[in-house]
């Protein structure tokens, strides 16, 4: 039985993780801040601020998810900090480290030159959040002593959309489906993210998931 820990697990993303990973019969654990609390009876809780969190606290799990999230404009920063704080903590272990990423640094063109978050048609409200979890993904890249792995979700991710079981996956560059949509709920994003830790193909690397 694998033993996974979910940073950040009280949140909506997290919540869709934890419940995926539990079904799965994984021995589950959701690290979360003093005042919020873990849905699932059957995954263990710990109440913990991510950066308090030691190498101790995370030894023995064979993969930490990272799903934090960060939305006021003076905590944006903190997607950067966050994820080298992790990673700091797992550097040189055999423990993997699967990040709930973004879609604004995915590419649009063949050269990988210009971004999602660059093209004119990109909500000006979204810029600085893509911004900062995009520079947060380019220190992970350069992280070599951390099996990490960056999962990159539609341009469209519905928090409450259905579990549909299905998924298609990408890998750096924007895609849509067959009817030209690039969109995936949390909890079919969340089947592709536990699929990853089954499959293992993508250690060091950042790979891309839609719904069909």
């Amino acid at each position: 039985m694998k033993k996974v820990a979910i940073v950040c697990a009280a949140g909506k993303q997290g919540t869709c993780l934890v419940n995926e990973a539990v079904s799965r019969g994984y021995e589950v654990t959701g690290f979360v801040r003093g005042k919020d609390k873990i849905a699932n009876p059957k995954a263990k809780t710990v109440v913990k601020d991510l950066f308090d969190l030691t190498k101790e606290d995370l030894q023995g799990f064979d993969v930490v998810i990272d799903a934090f999230g960060a939305w006021t404009p003076e905590t944006l920063p903190l997607h950067k900090t966050s994820l080298e704080h992790l990673c700091d903590v797992l550097s040189g272990t055999k423990v993997r480290l699967l990040v709930v990423g973004g879609a604004g640094s995915l590419y649009v063109n063949p050269e990988h030159t210009v971004q999602v978050k660059d093209l004119d048609s990109f909500p000006e409200a979204f810029r600085p959040l893509a911004t900062n979890m995009g520079d947060a993904l380019a220190q992970l890249r350069k992280r070599s002593d951390v099996l990490w792995t960056y999962l990159s979700p539609a341009g469209d991710f519905v928090a409450d959309g259905a579990r549909t079981g299905e998924y298609l996956l990408g890998g750096e560059e924007y895609f849509v489906n067959g009817k030209g949509e690039s969109r995936i709920s949390y909890a079919d994003y969340a089947i592709a993210m536990i699929d990853e830790i089954e499959n293992a193909d993508n250690i060091q690397k950042r790979f891309s998931v839609i719904g069909k």
